[in-house]
């Protein structure tokens, strides 16, 4: 039965995830936001909405490590295998220059998390912080969208879905987020249980990747339009709501919570080594362009990541 609840919750999180973005953006449109407000904000925070409800989920239940390790898990997974993925089939270029600001947010963020980690605790104070921080870049992210509108209007889309149906949309996945959320913490914690290995490690490989499919559906569907340039800001905006958004609501909620210290030791690096790779992969800034060969570079990375969760810091 845990197989199939964390099937279950797996299929509920992917779909309420679409069905969140879908929603989002429609009422987005009703209300005439900006299409970079849409990309940065609404669909970033659409596509972390499932990692939000596992973590809250998992941390209300006592499991700690699920709360951070999905976090962790998923912002690894967000770049080294969806972007490498998405690489492979089509090199990804960037011309946004607000790409560059977006990661110098990513990588200072992931930083604080590193320091807040270090007494092996995350506290109340921590979550309130992150949260400020948040606020401020949302409000940055309007305000630049709209002094950029000024200098150059662009035609706002029309809505998909009338208004009930966007609202709809929206209540019928927050719906399924809080039910796919219990089945796969519930499911997954039972299964690390039987076949005796850490629920952080489970959360770091599949529960990671289970909430990153609508980060993986969203790169899948930009490669084929070759809207890539979009698709990068909303992988990073995603990264930035994963610690900002999961983690300072969580830390609220639920606090302190406890950090594994394997995660301080071990895949805090792998998180922070990635983003730094990134950067790296963006150079130069002016012809940023991630090719087929880094996109495999970032999958074995993943991989090898994988590898070693499971058998140097397994059971």
């Amino acid at each position: 039965m845990d197989y199939i609840f964390l099937f279950l919750g797996f299929v509920l999180l992917m779909l309420s995830g679409v069905f969140l973005i879908r929603g989002s953006v429609s009422l987005a449109r009703h209300f005439k936001v900006s299409k970079l407000v849409i990309g940065l904000v609404v669909v970033s925070f659409g596509t972390s909405a499932p990692e939000l409800f596992v973590s809250l989920r998992a941390a209300i239940l006592d499991h700690p490590d699920i709360a951070i390790g999905n976090v962790i898990g998923s912002n690894i997974a967000n770049i080294a295998l969806v972007m490498g993925l998405t690489a492979i089939i089509l090199p990804i270029k960037v011309k946004k220059k607000a790409i560059h600001f977006d990661w110098s947010v990513m990588m200072l963020i992931s930083l604080l998390f590193y320091i807040f980690c270090l007494n092996t605790w995350l506290q109340l104070h921590e979550g309130i912080i992150f949260i400020i921080i948040l606020t401020a870049f949302i409000f940055r992210s309007i305000h630049k969208s709209r002094k950029e509108k000024l200098r150059t209007p662009e035609k706002l889309l029309l809505p998909k879905y009338n208004l009930f149906i966007s609202i709809l949309f929206v209540i019928a996945a927050a719906g399924g987020l809080m039910f796919g959320a219990e089945f796969l913490v519930n499911g997954a914690s039972n299964i690390a249980r039987v076949i005796g290995i850490d629920d952080r490690i489970i959360s770091v490989s599949i529960i990671a990747l289970g909430t990153s499919l609508p980060e993986l559906a969203t790169s899948i569907a930009a490669a084929v339009r070759k809207e890539l340039d979009i698709f990068i800001g909303n992988i990073i905006g995603s990264n930035i709501f994963n610690i900002l958004t999961i983690l300072g609501i969580t830390s609220i909620v639920k606090n302190p919570i406890k950090i594994n210290s394997m995660v301080l030791s071990f895949d805090i690096f792998w998180m922070l080594g990635i983003a730094l790779l990134l950067f790296l992969f963006l150079l130069p800034l002016r012809k940023a362009i991630i090719s087929r060969w880094k996109g495999l570079v970032f999958v074995a990375i993943y991989i090898a990541y994988i590898y070693l969760a499971f058998t140097v810091n397994g059971a």
